[in-house]
């Protein structure tokens, strides 16, 4: 590959999609934001703290970085009524982690549905590649974002970014 990272995107039966990208760096977009949780909530914290605990990992910090990234994404899926992990101009979770300046490590599990923060950790779990992506040992920091569609509707779509 002319970068130095790898990509890989997965849906799997509970329509959640997962994306891990390895030594990279993100990309800026400019959407609205119809509504967005934020990254240092304490269902979010308490969850991704449980989780980790739970199987021998230690907790995760909120970050604003990652938090903007998971909300540029949360924003463009909610605006186009659709689960991607690209954006309109074509541009995937590699260019934004690179745009934002996040390096290292990082990974990306996307969601949409009539969910709180409890029940979306609860799917992710579920969900082996998206489990995989939360219990990673070198991850050290987390955002969290969701938006609601764009169409009126109560559904939610949820970005997750990890990164070491």
């Amino acid at each position: 590959m002319s970068e130095k990272h790898c990509y890989l995107s997965r849906r799997n039966f509970l329509g959640l999609t997962t994306v891990a990208v390895l030594p990279l760096s993100a990309c800026q977009t400019a959407m609205r934001t119809p509504g967005k949780i934020a990254g240092a909530s304490a269902a979010a914290n308490s969850n991704v703290r449980a989780i980790r605990s739970a199987n021998g990992l230690t907790g995760l910090n909120a970050d604003p970085t990652l938090e903007r990234a998971a909300s540029q994404q949360a924003s463009y899926m909610a605006s186009t009524g659709r689960m991607a992990h690209t954006t309109r101009w074509g541009r995937g979770f590699a260019s934004r982690v690179r745009d934002n300046e996040i390096h290292g490590l990082a990974a990306e599990n996307i969601a949409m549905g009539h969910m709180d923060v409890d029940q979306l950790f609860a799917r992710w779990m579920a969900s082996p590649p998206h489990r995989r992506n939360m219990l990673d040992p070198q991850f050290t920091r987390f955002g969290l974002a969701y938006a609601e569609s764009a169409n009126g509707s109560a559904e939610r779509y949820w970005a997750l970014v990890l990164a070491s």
